[in-house]
């Protein structure tokens, strides 16, 4: 449980396509206007311990349990075709 309440967000490594980079005005990443992203930004968003979605990142309430961020955690990696990576922050 002490990894849940220290977790604050969930950092994604994007493929080379989706990465939003340091001079992108949200138009990738999670906020990438694509069906599918759109899908997963609204799957992200129906979670109650999520906080925001910024292009990087996914913030976290620090009551999150444990167990579901792996969920979400495994949910993001799974999509391969957007990110690389996925980690605990």
């Amino acid at each position: 449980m002490s990894a849940a309440v220290a977790a604050t967000h969930l950092r994604a490594v994007f493929q080379p396509d989706w990465d939003p980079g340091q001079d992108d005005p949200g138009r990738r990443g999670f906020l990438a206007s694509d069906p599918r992203v759109r899908t997963l930004l609204r799957v992200l968003v129906s979670y109650s311990e999520v906080r925001f979605v910024v292009p990087d990142r996914v913030g976290l309430e620090p009551t999150a349990d444990a167990r579901l961020l792996e969920t979400i955690m495994r949910f993001i990696a799974r999509q391969s075709w957007l990110v690389s990576g996925v980690t605990l922050g």
